[in-house]
C-alpha cells in the first residue's frame, strides 16, 4: 500500500480509502439498496482494510440517516484502533434531523449543527477531513468557508475538502480563502472512472495547478466496470447497478472499456475490477480511490488492485479506448499552444 500526501498538507493517506456507503442501510429503503451491513460485518470489513494498510475511512452524515457514522465509529473502538493511526473523513450538506428548512445546505447554522452531530455519532473529538458534499446555491461561498474555518480554528476539524463542485466554484472558493486568510479546501472528492473521464477537461488541471488532492468516488461506476456487466450480460440479480442505476454512464464507451480491460485481466489472471481500479491508481492527479464493499471477498479483490503495475502498452491501449471526444475550448487550446508546449519539452536550438 502506498501513501500519498493529501493536497498541499503534511497529511499522508493510503492510496485506497474505505468507503462506508454500504453500512447500515435498512431493507426496502434507498440506502438499503446500496448496502445494509451491520456491526459485525462492518467490523470485519474495517479490520480487513486496516490489515491491508488502509489508513483512510470516508463516511457522510447522510449515509443511512447517520447510521453509517455510528457503525464506523463503533468499529474503530471495537478494533482498538489508535486514533493517530487512522484518518477519518465525513461530509455535510444533505438533509438531516427532522427535515426542517435549515436542516440542509451549507449555511453556518447547518454546518455547526452537523459537525456536532457527526462527532457525537462517531464518538470522536475531531474529524481529520470535513467535506462539503455538494454545492449550495442558497448560501454564499464565503459564509460556508468562514464556518469551516471556525471548525478548524476550534480543533473540531483538521482539514477541509469539497465534493461535486465545478471548477469555477472551487477556484472561487480558493480565492476567497486566500483573500481572507481562511482555511482552504485541500481535496476534492469526485466521480472519475476509465469510462467517465470528464474530470480531465477542467477539474484535473485545476487540482494540479492549485495543489488539491483528488479522492475518487464510485471508481467502478456503480458496479458497471466490475466485469459482471457486458453488452450481452446485465449482471447478477441484486447487483447495485440493477437496483440503483447511478452514476450516469455512456454505456457504449463503458463496454468498450470493459472489453479492453477484460483482455488485460484475463492475461494477468486478475479481475476486471482490479484493472479498472489500477488504471485510476496510475493517474497522476489521483490521491486516493474510495472502495466500498458488501462482502469481505469483494473488498479483498479491490485491495488487490494496489499491487498491479500496468505496462506502458496496456496504459496506452486503455487510454485510446477511453479517450474523451474533443470539445471546445480544449481542441483550440491544444492547437494554439502546441508550439510553445514543445519549447518546454524539447528546448530551443540556434
Amino acid at each position: 500500500m502506498r501513501y500519498n500526501r493529501l493536497g498541499s498538507t503534511g497529511l499522508f493517506v493510503s492510496e485506497l480509502c474505505l468507503g462506508t456507503m454500504t453500512f447500515g442501510g435498512e431493507n426496502g429503503t434507498f440506502w438499503g439498496q446500496i448496502g445494509s451491513l451491520e456491526q459485525d460485518e462492518v467490523d470485519r470489513l474495517v479490520g480487513a482494510a486496516l490489515d491491508a494498510g488502509i489508513n483512510f475511512i470516508d463516511t457522510a452524515n447522510v449515509y443511512s440517516g447517520g447510521r453509517s457514522e455510528i457503525l464506523t465509529g463503533q468499529a474503530i473502538r471495537n478494533l482498538n484502533v489508535p486514533r493517530e493511526n487512522i484518518v477519518v473523513a465525513s461530509k455535510v450538506m444533505g438533509q438531516t434531523g427532522t427535515g426542517g428548512v435549515n436542516s440542509s445546505g451549507l449555511s453556518r447554522f447547518h454546518i455547526m449543527e452537523s459537525v456536532k452531530a457527526s462527532l457525537k455519532r462517531m464518538n470522536l473529538d475531531h474529524l481529520d477531513l470535513y467535506q462539503v458534499h455538494g454545492f449550495d446555491p442558497a448560501t454564499p461561498i464565503e459564509e460556508t468557508l468562514r464556518a469551516l474555518d471556525t471548525l478548524v480554528q476550534h480543533g473540531h476539524v483538521r482539514y477541509i475538502g469539497v465534493s461535486n463542485w465545478a471548477a469555477w466554484q472551487i477556484m472561487k472558493a480558493l480565492g476567497i480563502s486566500e483573500r481572507h486568510g481562511l482555511a482552504r479546501f485541500e481535496s476534492l472528492q469526485a466521480y472519475y472512472t476509465i469510462a467517465g473521464r470528464d474530470l480531465e477537461r477542467e477539474i484535473v488541471p485545476l487540482l494540479r495547478s492549485e495543489g488539491l488532492g483528488l479522492m475518487v468516488w464510485s471508481p467502478l461506476a456503480g458496479g458497471l466496470l466490475s466485469g459482471k456487466f457486458a453488452r450481452d450480460k446485465q449482471g447478477e440479480e441484486g447487483n447495485r447497478r440493477t437496483a440503483f442505476d447511478f452514476p450516469p454512464v455512456n454505456r457504449e464507451r463503458a463496454f468498450d472499456c470493459v472489453d479492453a480491460m477484460r483482455a488485460i485481466a484475463e492475461a494477468r489472471k486478475v479481475s476486471v475490477a482490479q484493472i479498472a481500479l489500477a488504471w485510476l491508481l496510475h493517474q497522476p492527479a489521483v490521491t486516493t480511490v474510495i472502495i466500498g464493499a458488501k462482502r469481505i471477498e469483494q473488498l479483498r479483490d479491490n485491495i488487490g488492485a494496489a499491487a498491479i503495475e500496468l505496462a506502458d502498452d496496456e496504459l496506452a491501449a486503455l487510454a485510446q479506448v477511453s479517450a474523451l471526444p474533443a470539445e471546445y475550448p480544449g481542441w483550440m487550446l491544444e492547437r494554439q499552444g502546441d508550439a510553445r508546449r514543445r519549447l518546454l519539452t524539447e528546448g530551443t536550438r540556434d
